[in-house]
């Protein structure tokens, strides 16, 4: 197994998700809950942290695709494996852990646009564009990987391991 080598600190981590709860929080009329979406399954550390730091009262829900299987690449084909409850007419925000190549959280938006939400915001914890094979909006960004590096830690894994971790890591090879 590789060895992570931290990349962002848990301390760098709950300041920007306190900066990105308060620009969300802009972006959303007083007296209306966000309806906040977790992308599964890496992204549920961030959605916990974000949720926390809202200073308003959200509801959730999630939603699963898959495209990585155990590898560290991308197959290509996004698989809607667990659909999130019907969003019409709410303030939807899909709440990411990474985006990568796009195809995911370009699957899941064309998947709740069809049910015409109010308004539909993206929010990634990070955001790596060298990988990029779509040409997707994402709303917010807390941190943007510049090279193609293979990250895990704060809910992101290689095969289930090192989503414990506090802080961003990248893998090194061995």
């Amino acid at each position: 197994m590789p060895t992570p080598t931290p990349l962002i600190s848990a301390e760098q981590i709950q300041a920007r998700v306190g900066e990105l709860a308060t620009a969300l929080a802009h972006r959303i009329p007083d007296g209306e809950p966000p309806h906040l979406i977790g992308v599964l399954k890496g992204g549920f550390m961030f959605l916990a942290d974000l949720v926390r730091a809202l200073p308003r009262p959200v509801t959730v829900d999630f939603a699963r695709l898959a495209s990585y299987g155990t590898g560290t690449t991308s197959s290509g084909e996004v698989q809607l494996l667990t659909a999130p409850h019907p969003v019409r007419d709410r303030h939807v925000v899909v709440v990411e852990d990474i985006v990568d190549t796009g195809l995911t959280l370009e699957r899941l938006r064309r998947h709740l646009l069809a049910d015409r939400p109010r308004s539909l915001t993206t929010v990634a914890l990070l955001d790596k564009p060298s990988r990029r094979r779509s040409d997707v909006t994402i709303d917010l960004v807390g941190f943007t990987v510049e090279a193609d590096r293979f990250v895990v830690g704060y809910g992101l894994d290689l095969d289930q391991h090192h989503r414990q971790l506090p802080y961003i890591a990248v893998l090194d090879p061995s």
